[in-house]
């Protein structure tokens, strides 16, 4: 199979990935719960790689909280600091996983900047926005459907300025570009487990500056004697048994990761990118969604051709890529594409020049017989 569908999951991952949640599932208790070798080794596993997190992130080690994925971490942050009609700022390329949480709450949704690619038009919309009285910003670094990369260091600096909260939903920057709490003084930063830093589905990490308020509630086998949830980090949003064989495969992801170093495959994706839109920009009746500041992932429409039927039809050739709205109706609204949907090609550090090449043939040839 040609696989260009990383920015779901990384199917192709480090091989130590799945050694390490084997090993897990054998060796590894529950941490936090007991004195015996099995969990104080579950709980070695833990700390290493919140430790690691944090290395990569520019967090402290308390401050790396484990989730099921970054949707998880997305309501913990929301839920902690949005109420009911407060006014939230957030740009024209979410995922639902910062949309939905907000209409739940009742936020005042205020959505700044809709045009793909435009740093500069995202910048002034934000700047414009940002105004006195508003709660929370919320915002991707990087647009699941387009890689349209947003100036979140600049974002983030102007909420510094106006005392602002910051969520950011790195769910496809982490380990592709960097991604740092600390420098960007955000509030809490949002990952899954299984796109970018290679570990296996059902894990993601928050990194929170400060406590966030419980979305769960539970035993963290610490104050068990407490009616509440412990009131510090990590133990305040981590409710029940952790997902210790996944950790452990997201442990063996983040290694693979600070080996490799974010730089080379930022690198890498950029390489294949500009390769793979080079070979489809000649394709007649294609649209490539391309910009400037674009990661390793790029939204294509095929005239004349259903992006669901342009999709299977690359399937059946076992190319994988993915068509529709992408879980993200309010970026499809900004690009225009909300009536059609797109065909997402997205890339991963094992992804190679000859599959890219193979995949853009592909879809030349499926596009040849195509009548306008």
């Amino acid at each position: 199979m040609i696989y260009l569908d990383s920015a779901a999951t990384t199917l192709r991952k480090p091989p130590a990935v799945a050694q390490a949640v084997a090993e897990a599932m054998e060796h590894c208790a529950s941490l936090g719960r007991s004195g015996h070798s099995a969990a104080r080794r579950a709980s070695e596993v833990a700390y290493a790689c919140r430790e690691a997190a944090a290395s990569l992130f520019g967090a402290q080690s308390e401050q790396v909280v484990f989730t099921f994925n970054a949707t998880h971490g997305l309501n913990i942050a929301i839920r902690s600091l949005v109420s009911p009609g407060d006014r939230v700022v957030i740009s024209g390329f979410e995922h639902n996983a910062v949309l939905r949480p907000l209409h739940a709450l009742g936020a005042d949704i205020v959505v700044a900047g809709r045009r793909l690619f435009d740093r500069a038009d995202t910048l002034a919309a934000f700047d414009a926005a940002i105004t006195p009285g508003t709660r929370a910003v919320v915002v991707t670094h990087v647009s699941n459907v387009f890689g349209y990369v947003l100036p979140i260091e600049e974002i983030a600096a102007r909420c510094r300025e106006r005392g602002v909260a910051l969520i950011v939903d790195a769910a496809q920057s982490a380990g592709i570009l960097p991604v740092s709490l600390s420098e960007w003084g955000a509030d809490f930063i949002a990952m899954p487990g299984h796109k970018g830093l290679y570990g296996p589905q059902g894990t993601g990490l928050l990194l929170c500056a400060a406590p966030p308020k419980p979305l769960l509630f539970g035993g963290t086998g610490s104050l068990s004697e407490l009616p509440d949830m412990p009131a510090f980090l990590p133990d305040v949003a981590e409710a029940g048994t952790h997902n210790v064989p996944g950790i452990a495969g997201l442990l063996a992801g983040i290694s693979y990761l600070r080996r490799r170093t974010v730089a080379a495959v930022a690198a890498h994706e950029t390489a294949l990118l500009s390769r793979l839109c080079r070979a489809l920009e000649p394709i007649a009746g294609l649209k490539v969604y391309r910009g400037v500041h674009q990661s390793g992932v790029v939204s294509v429409n095929l005239a004349g051709m259903d992006c669901e039927a342009l999709a299977e039809a690359m399937a059946q050739q076992d190319v994988a890529v993915r068509a529709g709205l992408h879980c993200a109706p309010l970026a499809h609204a900004s690009a225009g594409t909300l009536q059609t949907g797109t065909v997402r090609l997205s890339l991963c550090d094992f992804t190679t020049d000859a599959e890219v090449d193979a995949a853009a043939a592909l879809l030349g040839k499926i596009g040849a017989p195509v009548k306008f």
